[in-house]
């Protein structure tokens, strides 16, 4: 990556030589303006419709509907979290936090996950009371408004679908808007019933199946991003497999000290110390370059930092 970061050169006071160099390519990053746009129609939507949903369901008594106009804020606020996140990403680093604030895209994935939980638990208890105290609803004005709630939640939703793939922050918030899709039409399908048979049972059973789906399809989210915090390896890195790429570079005869860290839920890290007894990994920069463009290429690696050890006993008890 050189061309895009500095390159430099350090040797201790030990009789080995430390050579030290890394780039930043930041061509990967995702187009801020493009995900500013989106942010701003899935919340306004999102809040006009959380608005009309929470007043519907006050006044037909349909604990489904209260229930996805709970979850619908948690949308609002989760999205508003996500974006904030966003925004922070491409904030310039400071003395302080001389890596930036990239980390808070992780932070906004893990609030938002626990965030899911307790809408869950909400919409549990919800449903559980209406089990025990069953109050008829007006299904029609039930199923007219959690129809426009499939629509204004689908909608929404398609705009971060490309970006869930790659990106845990942006994830969170497309599973909170796909989830309220979900649970609107659970709604309609609860009213419908209860329209037709009069079973006002089916609005609290629905509810509690919509907290079962939320709690199965959250726990993936949940688990990543506090993989993430914890600086585990980023899921689809295989390190054994990075490892191996390291150890066939020419002159290195093993690796040791490898790590590989989110820095963000769009950025990976890798530090490395390769001995290398010839030390000529830094003799062409174009050799550097090759590496950290194949470790970005197969591994989706982002920021390398390599350190060349020509001495295999220091390497061993970790001179520095």
């Amino acid at each position: 990556m050189s061309g895009m970061g500095g390159e430099h050169s350090h040797s201790g006071s030990h009789d080995h030589s430390h050579d030290h160099s890394h780039g930043h390519d930041h061509s990967h990053e995702v187009d801020f303006s493009n995900l500013n746009v989106s942010f701003v129609i899935a919340i306004s939507a999102n809040l006009a419709f959380t608005l009309l949903e929470a007043f519907y369901g006050v006044m037909t008594s349909s604990v489904s509907l209260l229930g996805d106009a709970g979850h619908n804020l948690s949308d609002v606020l989760g999205l508003l979290l996500a974006w904030g996140a966003a925004y922070l990403t491409t904030q310039k680093s400071s003395q302080l936090y001389s890596y930036g604030f990239r980390r808070t895209t992780i932070l906004a994935a893990i609030i938002n996950a626990v965030v899911l939980v307790f809408v869950a638990g909400f919409i549990a208890y919800e449903s559980i009371q209406k089990f025990l105290s069953p109050t008829p609803m007006h299904e029609i004005t039930v199923m007219v408004v959690a129809s426009i709630g499939i629509f204004v939640n689908a909608g929404t939703a398609m705009l971060f679908m490309r970006g869930s793939r790659s990106d845990l922050n942006t994830r969170g918030a497309f599973l909170h808007l796909a989830y309220d899709a979900l649970i609107s039409a659970g709604v309609v399908v609860a009213a419908i019933v209860v329209l037709y048979t009069g079973w006002q049972w089916v609005d609290p059973l629905i509810g509690l199946l919509i907290v079962a789906v939320i709690l199965a399809g959250t726990w993936g989210l949940l688990r990543d991003s506090v993989n993430l915090i914890l600086d585990a390896v980023p899921q689809g890195i295989d390190i054994d497999a990075v490892r191996q790429f390291l150890g066939r570079i020419d002159g290195v005869n093993e690796v040791h000290d490898l790590h590989i860290w989110a820095m963000s839920t769009q950025e990976n890290s890798l530090t490395a110390h390769l001995v290398m007894p010839e030390n000529t990994l830094w003799e062409d920069s174009e050799n550097y370059a090759r590496i950290s463009a194949d470790l970005r290429a197969r591994f989706n690696i982002h920021h390398v930092t390599l350190q060349a050890e020509k001495d295999l006993m220091c390497a061993n008890i970790h001179c520095d």
